[in-house]
């Protein structure tokens, strides 16, 4: 009976020891985090619920007007592999846009990431996404009625959210992200929508795929989406889309095709 106590005490602590590690860490990367999103931003865009909104911008060269895209992070906030596919894409012609949604806060540690996320309130990313949205319009070398707006997971979900809430987003891309049944609310996408996800995903079950195909269907959406065999969750989110190979490549390749097509 004492060695079953000792046990459950020492489980206990541990438990108690790791949580407390656990949120220690949270606003010591968060302390860290402003330096690192600085490095990659090069513009800040007035406005937005905290006055300014940092971000990547990247263009293709000559006068335009050329379509442009606002491209939104995964979970972990900003970070180097968006700022790549900002460069790929702006090489095919584009001007992009990838705003810090986040505020400030980046991480490659997974508790804070999902925290971060799950405390970041829809009407804060709306605001900043609105000022981005209109600073990125107004730019002279940007058709104002070519502007489309691409996530990848976290910002996946975030493109198709803000899609519904802004008429004048031309072309919606939600790459791996949560998904939408509400057919009523889908009847309001103001343009189409690429949907692109991997048959092992754990977090978007395939499942969700469907049932959102489903109802793209019933709200009489122009959309594509395509389920990848063989891979899970941010298939695309290491190095060069473009010459990595296998399905990474291959749904790179399917947003450059949809974007040339529908934008």
């Amino acid at each position: 009976m004492r060695t079953l106590r000792r046990l459950l005490i020492g489980l206990l602590a541990a438990l108690t020891l790791t949580a407390l590690a656990v949120a220690l860490s949270i606003p010591l990367g968060w302390e860290l985090a402003p330096d690192r999103v600085a490095a990659l931003t090069n513009v800040r865009v007035p406005g937005g619920g905290a006055g300014a909104v940092a971000a990547y911008l990247a263009r293709p060269p000559g006068e335009g007007p050329f379509p442009a895209v606002v491209m939104i992070h995964e979970f972990w906030g900003l970070r180097e592999d968006i700022v790549r596919k900002a460069d790929a894409l702006a090489e095919e012609g584009y001007v992009v846009l990838a705003p810090d949604t986040m505020r400030g806060r980046s991480t490659a540690w997974l508790p804070t990431a999902i925290y971060q996320t799950a405390t970041q309130a829809q009407e804060d990313v709306n605001a900043d996404l609105d000022a981005v949205f209109a600073w990125l319009a107004a730019r002279p070398e940007v058709d104002p009625e070519r502007v489309a707006v691409i996530g990848f997971c976290y910002g996946g979900r975030m493109a198709l959210r803000y899609g519904l809430h802004n008429p004048q987003v031309a072309l919606i891309g939600n790459v791996y992200g949560e998904t939408e049944t509400d057919v009523a609310r889908l009847r309001a996408l103001p343009g189409p929508l690429l949907g692109i996800f991997g048959a092992e995903d754990r977090m978007i079950p395939l499942a969700d795929v469907r049932a959102f195909e489903r109802a793209l269907e019933a709200a009489g959406a122009t959309f594509e989406v395509t389920v990848y065999e063989g891979v899970g969750h941010a298939f695309i989110d290491a190095g060069d889309p473009r010459a990595a190979g296998g399905a990474q490549a291959a749904a790179w390749a399917q947003i450059v095709r949809f974007l040339a097509r529908h934008l």
